[in-house]
């Protein structure tokens, strides 16, 4: 479990990126901070890898505190994935993948041997284990972002806008992927984005942020939409947009999803999912 227990960062400038922010993470959880530019989300997940140290509270993993363990071994235990992948360019896709293991002391065969498989899991071709990361599109750069990440088998993985750099069209695979994985690994999940589509398709859990690291709203995706907590969030995640209003249409003796402009969102099947 992760906690976040009255964190609080205040830069030397005087600058306060988060005030005062409470919330505790259930192991096997996946749990999306969402919010616009300076709401602290990334900052408080870099507070559990200790990128970024709290100036008042403290952050826990399984109860201890993180500020007490080597900044460095911490890292290595923690899965971490970025917006622009952050690959080596002098180093293979495999060497890539590997680099954690090899730091904590996994000899290179076995490293080896470790990163061809996650390049199956995470949908890559072993014929790209010898290419180098300019040599990839940017959807396979995160994808072995998310096998490097994942190389030194975490409980933790941290996730910092990974698919803002990508087009619409691989994000969309990529999202799916992450889905299949998380399904399969079940691990602890702190994910970070703007985008609020991105947050409900991959949160069990979304906290909605406003500037200062505040709570406007925590909740599950479906939770969020049923009652937003107030105006902001309603905006924030487009509640009165006519794609999240959708009311059931008879089609051809059949149950269509349509939205408020009249659009089909889908199919009800029996059993009542669409």
């Amino acid at each position: 479990m992760i906690a976040f227990e009255s964190v609080g960062k205040t830069y030397p400038d005087g600058t306060v990126a988060v005030a005062d922010f409470d919330l505790e993470i259930a192991s096997h959880e996946s749990v999306v901070l969402v919010g616009t530019s300076g709401s602290g989300k990334t900052t408080l997940m870099r507070m559990v890898n200790r990128m970024v140290d709290p100036t008042q509270g403290r952050v826990t993993i399984d109860g201890e505190d993180v500020a007490a363990t080597d900044p460095v071994a911490l890292r290595r235990s923690v899965g971490y994935v970025m917006q622009a992948s952050g690959l080596l360019p002098h180093r293979t896709v495999l060497d890539n993948i590997a680099t954690v293991p090899v730091l904590r002391g996994t000899g290179k065969a076995q490293a080896h041997e470790r990163a061809a498989e996650l390049m199956e899991v995470v949908g890559l071709e072993e014929s790209m284990a010898s290419r180098y990361p300019s040599q990839l599109s940017g959807g396979q750069q995160q994808r072995v972002g998310v096998a490097r990440a994942l190389a030194a088998d975490p409980n933790i993985l941290l996730m910092d806008e990974p698919f803002g750099a990508v087009d619409p069209i691989v994000r969309a695979e990529l999202q799916t992927e992450l889905l299949r994985l998380q399904r399969e690994l079940r691990k602890t999940i702190v994910f970070v984005t703007h985008d609020i589509d991105e947050a409900f398709l991959v949160g069990d859990r979304v906290v909605i942020l406003k500037p200062g690291g505040h709570i406007a709203q925590i909740g599950t995706p479906e939770q969020i939409l049923a009652e937003p907590a107030d105006d902001f969030v309603r905006s924030f995640v487009g509640a009165d947009r006519a794609e999240r209003r959708l009311h059931l249409q008879q089609v051809a003796g059949r149950e269509v999803v349509v939205d408020a402009s009249g659009r089909a969102a889908g199919v009800l099947e029996q059993g009542g999912t669409p």
